[in-house]
Formats: C-alpha cells, structure tokens, sequence
C-alpha cells in the first residue's frame, strides 16, 4: 500500500510539471508569421495556434491570452484584445 501512494504521488507530479496554463496580458512588439510567435513586451516569445489568421492582430495590439507551458514554450490557446 505504501508503494502504491508513493507510486501515485511521483506520477501527479510528473504529469503536473509537462504542461501548466497561465494567462498574461501585454502588447505585442513583433509578429513572425514564418514561425508561427509573437512576442510581448515583456520580451517573452509566444507560440500561435496553426491556421492562425493574421489580419486579427497587429504590431502594438494589447492583448490577453491563455496559453500552456510545455518544455521551454509557451503555447496559445485563447487570444483576445485587452481593453
């Protein structure tokens, strides 16, 4: 039994630390289309979702976005302009 909860709890924390959602605000400084990012002022490079039309957001745009950490990244899985 007492393999069994130690088992389980390095399990929850693997699986807790390959992907943890947060939500940022900010402006975007630059969009690079060819890789699919944008970066905010905070300097940090965000991965957008594929098939992501461009003509929605624009250099010096605030937003709000959701996104997952997976690795290093910073995936997007919501966007919308701040007020």
């Amino acid at each position: 039994m007492r393999l069994l909860i130690t088992l389980l709890f390095v399990l929850m924390s693997l699986f807790s630390s390959v992907a943890m959602a947060d939500d940022t605000e900010g402006k975007i400084t630059s969009i690079n289309e060819e890789d699919d990012t944008i970066v905010l002022e905070d300097g940090k490079v965000y991965k957008l979702p594929g098939e992501f039309d461009y003509s929605a957001i624009n250099q010096g745009m605030k937003i709000s976005i959701s996104y997952d950490v997976v690795g290093q990244e910073r995936f997007i899985t919501n966007i919308e302009e701040a007020e």
